[in-house]
């Protein structure tokens, strides 16, 4: 190994060794109240050396905010038929949910620390967010022009109302008090009767303001 790869590798670490110890401190003591100075003792740095990787506390959020969005997104390995547009949109939603249990502490710090900033301050990075959330409403657009939801729907507010209901339940199953014994089956209760109700013509009152908005400002009142 020449010395310039092993470098490269040694600082491919240490970005990794902070990455980790932020996202651990943004979860366990959130955004607000950690700062790089605390980073830095996490991991026995100095806060100058944390700069020279990362020049902001959130640069090292959309850092994390990145690959967290990179493993929702991550091509499932389970597959279901392409011409069943149901099966495809259930799917989506259910992967949000899977997400959260499988990887809480990305989805924590993600979707429910208030205190973050918004990914939109780096928009262009995040640029494979809003393709993937377009190309889920033209999946949705496709199946309220085949039948399936009421003529007239709105493939945007349809994304809301189920996302909204997905996230209900993967927050009930971060919370530590009061969570159902069996939190996945209420989740999959959840999306399954929210998405029957849109497709047998439940009233949906709610209009979306910001349909452009990335994934992970949808749900909150942040907007």
């Amino acid at each position: 190994m020449g010395v310039k790869e092993r470098q490269e590798r040694e600082r491919e670490a240490v970005a990794r060794s902070i990455l980790d110890a932020a996202r651990d401190l943004f979860v366990a003591e959130g955004y607000h109240n950690v700062s790089i100075r605390k980073i830095a003792e996490r991991i026995e740095y100095s806060p100058a050396a944390i700069y020279s990787y990362f020049p902001s506390k959130d640069d090292i959020f959309f850092a994390l905010a990145e690959e967290g969005f990179h493993i929702l997104f991550r091509p499932s390995e389970k597959t279901c038929d392409e011409t069943d547009l149901i099966a495809i949109i259930r799917s989506s939603f259910w992967r949000v949910y899977e997400f959260s249990r499988s990887h809480p502490e990305y989805f924590a710090l993600m979707f429910v620390d208030r205190t973050v900033p918004r990914i939109n301050k780096d928009w262009q990075r995040f640029g494979f967010v809003r393709e993937m959330k377009a190309q889920l409403g033209v999946k949705i657009q496709h199946a309220i022009d085949a039948g399936y939801f009421p003529a007239g729907s709105r493939s945007d507010a349809i994304a809301r109302v189920l996302l909204t209901a997905v996230f209900g339940a993967a927050v009930a199953g971060l919370c530590p008090r009061g969570v159902p014994e069996d939190v996945d089956a209420l989740a999959r209760d959840t999306l399954e009767a929210t998405l029957t109700g849109l497709r047998n013509g439940s009233p949906v009152t709610f209009v979306p303001v910001h349909s452009a908005e990335p994934l992970s400002d949808a749900p909150d009142a942040r907007e």
